[in-house]
């Protein structure tokens, strides 16, 4: 059985943060801070902080902008993260409803209706509760039968929620699986830490996933090889939970935030990345000069060059590699979707891409794909 990506979608929040405007505000705080602090600073018990700027940013990660669902609290000096209003139980959750908008465009593009969808997994690096499942609230309100689940595995979590997802097609356990990656990271950013508060961005992608004779969407890329890996790290790490009310006194300390030790990923993650995509290249007897495109993990551009030139042998040229952190940031799993979504024309059938994921855990996942 041949297994395809029939229909992708993208929801793009409509507010939007410069890096100008973001690191105004933080270095706002930063004076505030030092102000202070001022005599604690002098008698050197505590560190000055120092500014940000847009170049350095742009430098360091290639990000230039970022959307979010909720901005001008991000903004205020004396906030400094965003402010929701909670919903009642009664209403379709923040998370449920990025989560429909994206799965109604993935099903316009795949021609499916509600009806056609027998199993909605949810896949991404935050869910905004415990249960029930947000997978299972989407497909209520999007009219789908079957069944529904939630998965986290960070950054990986759309690719490892599209290799379930073609497994259940296989098994025989879902005809039509439609996968959601509803990405709310905004609330998980230190924004007043200066190597992290520009990183992360809101968003919502979702993919279809069927059986090849089924499928009449305009664009399918049938899967010809898949891998996933996973290796134990703290060099990625959020310790939000539902027990850090259990520690008051640490509940509110910054682990609980996004928090990384970026060299060691970059010369971890790297070399495990490169790897993967390759073996996997070779499992279906490709050569670098086989492969048109490389979705890659949206997380820095450093990265992504540098993975893309040890794959392809050779930098990569324009297109090879779509990058489309500048404008979205770090969306977690949804980036190399947001990548397959936008950049999916120009295929002929036969031509092979590559759509690959890593982050925190570690994991990583590889999909060759071919264009039906």
């Amino acid at each position: 059985m041949s297994v395809v990506i029939s229909g992708t979608g993208l929801f793009t929040p409509p507010e939007s943060i410069s890096n100008d405007e973001l690191v105004a505000c933080f270095n706002d705080y930063v004076d505030k801070f030092n102000q202070e602090n001022q005599s604690s600073i002098e008698n050197g018990s505590v560190e000055a902080l120092a500014h940000s700027s847009s170049a350095f940013i742009e430098k360091a990660s290639g990000i230039k902008s970022r959307y979010v669902m909720s901005k001008d609290a991000i903004l205020n000096v004396d906030i400094m993260k965003p402010l929701f209003v909670e919903r009642p139980n009664e209403a379709l959750s923040m998370q449920a409803e990025i989560g429909v908008a994206a799965a109604k465009q993935a099903m316009a593009a795949a021609n499916k209706t509600p009806e056609d969808i027998d199993l909605v997994i949810v896949a991404c690096a935050y869910t905004q509760r415990s249960y029930p499942a947000m997978a299972i609230e989407i497909q209520q309100a999007l009219g789908c039968p079957g069944w529904g689940f939630d998965m986290l595995v960070a950054c990986s979590a759309a690719t490892f929620g599209i290799i379930n997802a073609a497994n259940a097609v296989r098994s025989g356990t879902a005809k039509t699986v439609l996968v959601i990656n509803p990405e709310i990271l905004s609330p998980q950013i230190n924004y007043r830490d200066r190597d992290s508060h520009f990183i992360f961005g809101d968003v919502a992608t979702a993919s279809i996933i069927e059986d090849e004779t089924t499928a009449t969407g305009e664009h399918q890329f049938r899967i010809i090889a898949e891998q996933p890996i996973t290796e134990f790290s703290n060099n990625i790490r959020s310790n939000i939970g539902y027990m850090n009310q259990c520690s008051p006194d640490t509940a509110e300390d910054v682990d609980k935030y996004f928090i990384q030790q970026g060299r060691k990923v970059f010369k971890e993650v790297l070399p495990m990345v490169s790897n993967l995509i390759s073996t996997q290249m070779a499992k279906v007897e490709l050569a670098p000069k086989d492969i048109k495109r490389l979705y890659l993990h949206q997380a820095n551009i450093n990265m992504n060059n540098f993975i893309a030139k040890k794959v392809l042998g050779r930098e990569p040229e324009a297109g090879e590699a779509p990058i489309i952190l500048d404008e979205y940031a770090n969306t977690s799993s949804a980036g190399c979707i947001i990548a397959l979504h936008k950049h999916h024309d120009g295929y002929s059938s036969g031509d092979k891409a590559v759509l690959c994921s890593f982050g925190a855990g570690y994991s990583a996942c590889c999909l060759i794909l071919e264009y039906v």
